[in-house]
């Protein structure tokens, strides 16, 4: 077998689906992969880089392939078969990775990254609540938590807040499917939380935090 041959044993698959880039922009278009298929990963929000081989912040915004319920497994897999749904037609990180020899997808890991408003038209409703979603951003976060004051960790702990606050209100007005939701919003902030220095829990349905 040729090192640059496929043992198609599902390993990458399992592990999570691709980011899409702005070469994968017709598989969109031809709906091949549509938008609540997707998830996105907001800027600054943190996410594992294959590159370093660690959680980091995202250094932009991505969409990226959804898992299946209750798994990273990437959506297209067919487990039993041990074979993508959508080869033919695959997403450009699913075309270049290699297990032997990983150069080549890392070469474009961060870069070229479709995002939302490459999906999402001007005048669709939702474009209003994104708008205002951003506001709240991870960005926000990790400059205010630069320094752990009380003051700092409080201002995060609202941003948190708000995030669920503004994504329920356009669930409920758009009733968006929870997987436009992924797509739209992402997933809740505090269900990404990952910050050494700083405890978050739950308290009568909203994230708090304090200093760890």
């Amino acid at each position: 077998m040729k090192k640059s041959e496929c043992k198609r044993c599902g390993i990458c698959c399992v592990k999570g689906g691709p980011v899409l880039h702005g070469e994968d922009r017709p598989l969109i278009k031809k709906s091949i992969i549509r938008p609540e298929q997707l998830v996105v990963i907001r800027k600054g929000e943190p996410a594992y880089n294959p590159a370093s081989d660690r959680v980091e912040p995202a250094p932009c915004e991505m969409l990226k392939i959804q898992g299946k319920p209750g798994s990273w497994e990437c959506l297209f897999y067919d487990a039993a078969q041990k074979s993508c749904t959508i080869h033919n037609t695959r997403p450009l990180e699913c075309r270049l990775l290699q297990c032997q020899d990983t150069t080549a997808v890392l070469a474009v890991t961060g870069k070229d990254c479709l995002n939302r408003l490459d999906i999402i038209t001007s005048d669709d409703k939702i474009a209003a609540y994104i708008q205002a979603f951003e506001h709240y951003s991870w960005e926000k976060i990790n400059s205010l938590l630069t320094t752990l004051s009380s003051e700092s960790i409080k201002e995060a702990e609202k941003i948190l807040c708000t995030d669920l606050i503004i994504r329920e209100q356009a669930v409920t007005q758009l009733q968006l499917t929870l997987a436009q939701e992924l797509f739209y919003f992402g997933r809740p902030m505090f269900q990404s939380w990952n910050h050494p220095g700083v405890h978050l829990f739950i308290e009568n349905g909203m994230p708090r935090l304090h200093r760890s």
